[in-house]
């Protein structure tokens, strides 16, 4: 699962499937902004939520 590049902000997900638990990170100019976790089940998060996640990012703002 790659980074995902949106409006000048890079979102990088990063995720432990022994942990199931997920998050992804928020950068703008390569400067960490914020960090937001969630949970998932199998043995990556689904890219659906990923995008839910970047939506809410948005959202929040």
């Amino acid at each position: 699962m790659g980074a995902i590049q949106r409006n000048g902000y890079t979102f990088d997900v990063e995720y432990s499937v022994m942990l199931q638990k997920a998050a992804v990170h928020v950068y703008k100019n390569g400067v960490f902004i914020k960090e937001m976790p969630f949970k998932f089940t199998g043995m990556d998060p689904d890219p659906e939520k990923v995008e839910e996640v970047v939506n809410a990012f948005f959202d929040g703002q």
